[in-house]
């Protein structure tokens, strides 16, 4: 048995996919493709926005690093199909499966009680049913590597949640552990990461510095009310490394303290 040593974030060799990296430019999503890249895996950047994700993907390229463009709609069985058969031809396999695509802008404004029936099941079958179909397309790929790992990610506003997105969110979590239980036995790990308030373009678009809800969270979160994209990738790299081999079905919050605010 060997000591511990850094090397063992590391994830040469590895394939990575990275659903909803290649939208809004500053994103949570492009940061982790370009992080999983600087480690040493090959990324799938997949996105619905094309241009986006060439765009990402021309970025870690540039740099020495190995990355496709793939785009897919997570909510349609067969697009994700044709973005698992990307991977393989390009890389040949998959190890990671980073489900990070979600609706979020279109669903935070409106209360829960006035949002339409239709935009709640759209809702839901992208950012809980969309994680779901990505991950079961995944399994046979992983199975024929051995293993592999799961990220979902979730967010600060599913403790508690206060909106559909939130409710979505929370959803995930229970998709979480759930596939945490069932693929454990497969050496398949499941996790999740829950940002806080993220200064990504779209988390600046939806919470500027100026309104009262981030003028209260800078008065009552106990250390960094806001953090940027880049902060969340250390614990992407301890649940997708050889690190984190030992962590399954639990989320991560990533937030200076967001979610011990009440």
């Amino acid at each position: 048995m060997s000591d511990f040593t850094n090397d063992r974030f590391r994830i040469d060799g590895k394939v990575a996919i990275v659903t909803g990296a290649g939208g809004r430019g500053n994103s949570i999503g492009r940061a982790y493709a370009v992080g999983l890249a600087n480690a040493g895996a090959s990324v799938v950047v997949a996105d619905l926005n094309r241009e986006g994700a060439e765009l990402v993907a021309y970025e870690i390229n540039a740099v020495g690093g190995r990355a496709i463009a793939a785009q897919v709609d997570i909510a349609d069985e067969a697009s994700v199909a044709a973005m698992m058969d990307a991977a393989v031809a390009a890389f040949g396999g998959l190890d990671i499966l980073v489900n990070n695509a979600a609706l979020m802008v279109e669903a935070v404004g409106t209360s829960l009680i006035q949002t339409g029936i239709a935009d709640f099941e759209k809702l839901m079958r992208v950012n809980v049913t969309g994680a779901l179909i990505c991950s079961k397309a995944a399994v046979p790929l992983f199975a024929a590597r051995g293993g592999g790992k799961i990220v979902n990610q979730i967010s600060a506003g599913a403790f508690p949640a206060q909106t559909s997105y939130g409710i979505s969110k929370i959803a995930l979590l229970g998709l979480t552990t759930t596939l945490a239980t069932e693929l454990g036995r497969m050496n398949v790990n499941v996790n999740a990461i829950a940002p806080g308030m993220t200064m990504s373009d779209a988390g600046k678009a939806l919470t500027p510095e100026e309104s009262p809800f981030v003028q209260a969270a800078m008065a009552r979160v106990v250390k960094q009310p806001r953090g940027l994209p880049q902060d969340l990738v250390g614990t992407l790299l301890l649940l997708c490394s050889p690190a984190g081999d030992w962590i399954t079905g639990q989320a991560f919050n990533v937030d200076g303290g967001f979610i011990m605010r009440n």
